[in-house]
């Protein structure tokens, strides 16, 4: 059997089949059915899902906000159903996700240890933006140029302010990471090896990558520890094993899950790991399953998530009425223009960005943005509302969990689609601000820092909410997304085609 058909799958139905379409759809209609049984309906019902499926997210996330135990349930509801959808195939068999989980083949893998070469303390944090390097008062300013553009939320900037005059959280030889996905273009690995942590990288076996992985490892002076197969030959020199490191997250989930437990400490465990179409979601499976035996082996365990800005978010009632106000107030000339283009685009063009204003049951008034995009699909969707959704459920189970909104980044993932990089190039028109990698990666990894060593918070569960999705509303960059009057989608047809005559704007 080919590893296309081993590992986390989407179910089968009777003929063998494994339709991506039913999953999601069922899965998401359960969620909603914990908060309102006519939209989980009407879900079940849509006949266009892979064109409506925002829709139906934007109800999903505003019933969520109506009360805080709404939130809640709709997310045990929806994890549940996922738990209970993918299964585990492995030699022709395939068993529920559970099950696979709890009889991982016993000593599979093996650690090696790799130390760094770079013995001095850990460096102050910088930030590579457009060919400078960004530290100190410098780094200040851009904080606060970004913050005043909308470009990331103020939580965001007083965060990295926060991370900024406190260089002593940066020794972090008292932590162990897990990265699932360690080799993500814009992940923190890099980081971590130079602020002294230690860091268990979970990738493929493919030797460029862990050439690369070794690299920086030692040019750093983290802790580098590796899966290898226990079958592998034993072997001190990095030179040697690392051609051989690695693991599948889609095939090996429940001997990683195995592993990592074994090496007997508290880990940070971040989910950052992107394939391709609906691989997306399996591995986003694979990585919560993993996530979920650890932090019911170790209740020290933290968890850690990227949330994509191109999603659907719940956000605090001032943003959603700046975004109405941006949208109630444009000029003239520019009503004018943009009812032309909305009608010759059969109503596709500048859509009207936020939602309806929700009053909580606390009395808090919120608002939606929808910044989902339609060629990512409902897979990634669903891939990303798992972690959404793990996130506030691990968080009220009193568990410490980081999830924080990155910006749009100009990885190769992304720029490999012809059209997706044209509009990237283009979206400055729009204020929308797209990053280099290295840009994000410096930004995200001291956010991770943030979370995990200000006890103020919100990742920390004694740090009081008054919503649960408030989670996801703190410490966003979301590259100007959710302050654009337009749903994102409307405006990423020109945004391509003024993109296709440009030079990237983003450089390291």
């Amino acid at each position: 059997m080919s590893a296309e058909t081993t590992g986390i799958q989407f179910p089968a139905d009777t003929e063998g089949r494994r339709s991506t379409t039913a999953t999601s759809k069922s899965i998401f209609a359960t969620a909603l059915e914990a908060a309102s049984p006519e939209a989980a309906q009407a879900l079940r019902d849509e006949a266009q899902w892979r064109q409506q499926y925002p829709r139906h997210l934007r109800a999903l996330t505003e019933l969520s906000l109506e009360k805080p135990e709404a939130a809640l349930a709709t997310a045990k509801a929806g994890l549940d159903a996922a738990w209970r959808s993918f299964e585990f195939v492995r030699d022709g068999n395939a068993r529920p996700l559970a099950d696979a989980m709890a009889a991982p083949t016993p000593g599979a893998l093996r650690t090696v240890t790799l130390e760094g070469r770079e013995r001095s303390a850990p460096p102050r944090w910088w930030v590579p933006y457009r060919g400078q390097r960004l530290e100190g008062a410098v780094l200040l300013q851009q904080l606060d140029a970004w913050e005043r553009r909308g470009v990331l939320e103020p939580s965001h900037a007083e965060a990295l302010r926060q991370v900024q005059g406190h260089p002593e959280w940066l020794d972090l030889s008292d932590r162990t990471f897990a990265l699932l996905g360690a080799a993500a273009e814009a992940g923190p690995f890099r980081w971590l090896m130079r602020w002294r942590a230690n860091v268990v990288a979970v990738d493929l076996q493919r030797p460029r990558t862990w050439e690369r992985l070794v690299q920086d490892a030692l040019e750093g002076n983290g802790r580098l520890l590796a899966p290898l197969a226990a079958s592998a030959p034993a072997a001190a020199d990095a030179s040697a094993w690392a051609p051989l490191a690695g693991a599948d997250l889609l095939t090996q989930t429940p001997e990683l899950a195995a592993w990592l437990g074994s090496l007997g400490v508290d880990l940070d465990v971040a989910a950052l790991a992107y394939l391709d179409g609906e691989k997306h979601a399996r591995v986003a499976v694979a990585m919560d399953a993993i996530g979920v035996a650890l932090a019911r082996a170790r209740p020290g365990t933290s968890l850690a998530f990227m949330a994509t800005p191109t999603d659907l978010f719940a956000v605090p009632g001032d943003v959603a009425r700046s975004v109405q106000a941006a949208f109630a107030e444009r000029s003239a000339p520019a009503r004018l223009a943009q009812a032309g283009a909305r009608l010759a685009s059969a109503g596709r063009l500048f859509q009207p960005n936020a939602g309806r204003l929700v009053r909580s049951s606390t009395g808090t008034e919120y608002g939606t943005v929808d910044c989902l995009v339609l060629e990512q699909g409902p897979s990634y969707a669903l891939a990303k509302r798992l972690q959404q959704w793990r996130a506030v459920v691990a968080r009220s189970e009193g568990r410490t969990v980081s999830i924080n909104v990155a910006p749009s980044s100009a990885t190769h993932s992304v720029t490999k689609n012809p059209l997706l990089a044209a509009a990237f190039r283009g979206a400055g028109t729009f204020g929308v601000e797209v990053f280099h990698p290295e840009t994000t990666n410096a930004l995200m990894a001291a956010l991770w820092v943030h979370d995990l060593r200000n006890p103020r918070s919100a990742a920390h569960p004694d740090v009081a909410l008054q919503h649960p999705l408030e989670l996801l509303m703190r410490g966003a960059n979301h590259g100007g997304m959710w302050r654009l009057p337009w749903l994102p989608r409307s405006v990423l047809p020109l945004a391509a085609l003024l993109g296709f005559t440009r030079r990237p704007s983003w450089q390291a």
